[in-house]
């Protein structure tokens, strides 16, 4: 399986993608602006992280939506406003509490929606715990993996909105691993990318 990555090049996003604690978990790095150079059906998941600008991205929203059609797979994860590139999102924001933790026995009120989802044998509810920054209104048949303090979706699967399959949350573990702030994203990016390889790979080789 091959991986493309959309690197629009702040630090975070350079210590996460070029670091070697996962550098050798991508295929190609490309800025937004080079995406009109790449021919995406090349790639079976294109990975777009935490915070990419998306007036960078949104002069390639039909090529994502054809990749897609076409029975791609897009990672999306969050602060990215990713609605504004991408179908089918309808995304709402809250304020973020970012010292919850300090608290004695505060809990941030994540759940895992679906625990025997294979990405949970890579995964605990620590690992998807740090900060809320919103939740979405998830098209019906999607597959709902966590949610949030409101029981809202934080991280889903939409496999009906498109050709393809989109894999969309609102936690933003490559912004904080790559700022080297909450070792909560750290874990989850230990978990998450070898799923990432290993369960989408099983299926493009089945």
């Amino acid at each position: 399986m091959s991986i493309l990555v959309i690197h629009p090049g702040a630090y975070y996003h350079i210590e996460s993608f070029e670091g070697p604690r996962y550098a050798h978990y991508f295929d190609k790095l490309v800025r937004p602006e080079e995406l009109a150079d790449v021919r995406l059906e090349d790639f079976n998941v294109v990975l777009i992280p935490c915070r990419a600008p998306a007036d960078r991205m949104e002069p390639h929203k039909a090529r994502l939506r054809a990749y897609l059609d076409q029975g791609g797979t897009i990672i999306a994860t969050g602060e990215s406003d990713s609605q504004l590139f991408l179908p089918g999102i309808t995304f709402t924001p809250q304020p973020t509490n970012f010292w919850w933790w300090l608290t004695p026995g505060a809990d941030l009120g994540v759940r895992i929606a679906k625990p025997e989802h294979s990405l949970f044998r890579h995964l605990a509810e620590k690992d998807v715990t740090w900060h809320l920054h919103g939740w979405f209104d998830v098209p019906e048949g999607s597959e709902v993996l966590a949610t949030g303090d409101t029981g809202n979706p934080i991280l889903y699967i939409d496999e009906v909105t498109t050709g393809g399959r989109m894999i969309i949350t609102s936690l933003d573990p490559f912004y904080h691993h790559g700022s080297h702030f909450m070792p909560a994203t750290t874990r989850f990016l230990d978990g998450f990318l070898p799923w990432m390889r290993a369960e989408l790979d099983k299926e493009h080789t089945a």
